[in-house]
C-alpha cells in the first residue's frame, strides 16, 4: 500500500525520544505503537497489537539539512 503525505506531521516528540530507532504509527501517524532498532521487530511487534499495516519509519540520530542543485 501507497501512503500520500498531504499535510506536514509534527514529529518533534517523536524524535526526541525516538531517535535513532525504527517506529511503527498508526494511521493518524504520530501514535507511536512500537519502536526498535530493527525494523523487523518494530513491525512484528505492532502486529502483535493488532495493527497489521502500520507506518514504519527510521528516526534519524541527526536532523541534517541539505540544500542543493540539480
Amino acid at each position: 500500500m501507497i501512503r500520500l503525505h498531504i499535510m506536514a506531521t509534527d514529529w518533534t516528540k517523536i524524535y526526541k525520544k525516538y531517535k535513532g530507532l525504527w517506529v511503527a504509527l498508526t494511521e493518524d501517524e504520530v501514535t507511536v505503537i512500537s519502536a526498535n532498532k530493527k525494523a523487523k521487530i518494530a513491525l512484528e511487534d505492532a502486529r502483535k497489537k493488532g495493527v497489521e499495516n502500520p507506518i514504519l519509519t527510521l528516526i534519524p540520530k541527526n536532523l541534517e539539512s541539505y540544500v542543493g542543485m540539480i
